[in-house]
C-alpha cells in the first residue's frame, strides 16, 4: 500500500507593513480611515451646524436624531466633534512633521558625522529628554501664544528629542554593518551611503514611531486646548469640547464621554497601527 502524505501548502505572506489578517489592525485602519474623511468632508457626515444650536433641544442624549447627544446651547456634539477632526488632523501632522524634520536632520548628524558632531548633538537631545514633553509644550506655546497653530509649534518642539534619538541610533546601528563597509570600499562616498543604504534601512522604525507620534500629537494639542491654550471658542477643537462639558459631567455625561472617546479610540487605533508598522516577519 502506498501511504499518501499531504504535502504543505505554501503560504501567502502580505507586506510586513501592515499584516491585514490582524483583525484589530484592521479595525483600527477602517477607524483612522474613518477620522481623516471626517477632517476632509466633514458634510457628508452630518447635516448639523457645529457653532449654532437649537436651544430647546439643550441636553438631548444620545439618540438616533443626535448620535453624540447635545450640548448646552443645543448643538448637536457630533457635529461638533466630526468638525473638529480636521483641526485635530492637520495640527497633529504639522507638529509631527517638525519632530520628524528637525529630529531627523540632528538624528542624522549625530549618527553619521562623527564622534565630535555626536557629542555635542547627543547632549542636545538629552537635554530635551530630561524636560517632560508636555511640560516644553506648554512653554513653548505660553511664549508663542494662544492658538491650535502654536500649540501643534510647542507639541513639535517637545517630539524633537524622541526622533532624533530614535534616527541617531538607528543611523550607528546600520553604519556599521558589512555591506555599508563594503559600499565605501568599491568607491561610494558619504551620500551615497547615506541615501542609498542606511535610510532605506531604517524607515521602518521611524514610520512606526511617526504614527505613534501622531496619536500622542492629537493627545497633547487636545490636552492644551482643555487648558484654554488652543483657539477660543465657540471652536469646536476636541480639547475644548471636553473642556466645555466638564461642568456638566455628572448630570450629562455624555458632553464629556463622547468627544473623549473619539480621543481614545483614535489614539489606540495610531498605536496599533504603530505596531502593525514597526512588526518584522
Amino acid at each position: 500500500m502506498v501511504a499518501l502524505v499531504s504535502l504543505p501548502r505554501p503560504e501567502l505572506r502580505l507586506p510586513a507593513a501592515v499584516h491585514l489578517r490582524d483583525v484589530y489592525t484592521v479595525a483600527a485602519l477602517a477607524f483612522i480611515v474613518t477620522i481623516v474623511a471626517w477632517s476632509i468632508a466633514p458634510d457628508l457626515f452630518t447635516s448639523y451646524d457645529p457653532y449654532s444650536g437649537v436651544p430647546a433641544d439643550a441636553f438631548a442624549p444620545p439618540s438616533p436624531e443626535h448620535l453624540f447627544g447635545t450640548d448646552q446651547l443645543g448643538r448637536d456634539i457630533f457635529a461638533r466633534v466630526v468638525f473638529g477632526t480636521r483641526s485635530a488632523v492637520l495640527t497633529a501632522i504639522f507638529s509631527v512633521a517638525i519632530g520628524l524634520v528637525i529630529g531627523g536632520l540632528v538624528g542624522l548628524a549625530a549618527g553619521f558625522l562623527g564622534r565630535g558632531a555626536d557629542a555635542v548633538l547627543g547632549r542636545f537631545i538629552d537635554i530635551l529628554l530630561a524636560i517632560p514633553g508636555f511640560l516644553l509644550a506648554v512653554i513653548v506655546v505660553v511664549s508663542l501664544g494662544f492658538a491650535t497653530v502654536n500649540a501643534a509649534i510647542a507639541v513639535g518642539v517637545s517630539s524633537i528629542a524622541v526622533f532624533g534619538r530614535l534616527i541617531r541610533s538607528e543611523v550607528l546601528r546600520v553604519k556599521n554593518l558589512a555591506f555599508v563597509e563594503s559600499s565605501y570600499l568599491i568607491g561610494g562616498n558619504k551620500l551615497t551611503v547615506l541615501f542609498a543604504h542606511v535610510l532605506p534601512n531604517a524607515y521602518r522604525s521611524v514610520l512606526a514611531l511617526a504614527v505613534l507620534q501622531f496619536g500622542l500629537a492629537i493627545i497633547s494639542i487636545s490636552g492644551l486646548a482643555f487648558l484654554g491654550y488652543g483657539n477660543p471658542p465657540p471652536s469646536p477643537d476636541w480639547g475644548l469640547l471636553v473642556a466645555d462639558g466638564k461642568d456638566f459631567l455628572y448630570r450629562y455625561p455624555w458632553l464629556v464621554y463622547t468627544p473623549g472617546l473619539v480621543m481614545v479610540a483614535s489614539v489606540i487605533a495610531l498605536n496599533q497601527l504603530s505596531r502593525s508598522i514597526g512588526r518584522k516577519n
